[in-house]
């Protein structure tokens, strides 16, 4: 097996059980992974434009759409129009998806302890070289 076939395995099978994972303790709080992932980019940028949060999250907007309007109807985000360009949406969280945030850190924080040993680098080391494997990735994507 070759090194980028076993990298690809690897990858794929961590991540469907961490997303599993996540995904069960984000029940108590009625959010699916996908709407977790959206809230978590407007927590750290709140009004951004659809195609940003795309971006930022590599779906495009036929993915997005219906997450978003799940989202509205929930009352955790707004969607909004621009007046100069109807085809530019803002997306805005609304009081009780700031709220939220709160309750799902805690969520995440609780599994975050679960897999920190005695020291976090060993995460910290795995998170830098998986953001250099996304950049080199999108590079060879061009």
């Amino acid at each position: 097996m070759s090194q980028i076939h076993q990298l690809s395995l690897l990858l794929y099978s961590n991540s469907r059980l961490l997303v599993q994972l996540i995904q069960k303790e984000l029940n108590g709080l009625n959010l699916t992974y996908p709407q977790f992932l959206v809230l978590s980019v407007l927590w750290e940028v709140d009004g951004l434009k659809v195609n940003e949060i795309g971006k930022l999250l590599y779906l495009d907007s036929g993915t997005l759409t219906p997450l978003l309007k799940k989202l509205e109807a929930m009352n955790y985000v707004k969607r909004q129009r621009s007046e100069t360009d109807e085809r530019t949406v803002h997306i805005e969280l609304t009081y009780p998806g700031k709220s939220l945030q709160s309750k799902a850190g805690q969520v995440i924080n609780s599994l975050n302890e679960k897999f920190v040993d005695n020291s976090e680098s060993s995460l910290t080391d795995l998170n830098r070289s998986l953001e250099v494997l996304l950049a080199r990735i999108n590079h060879l994507k061009v």
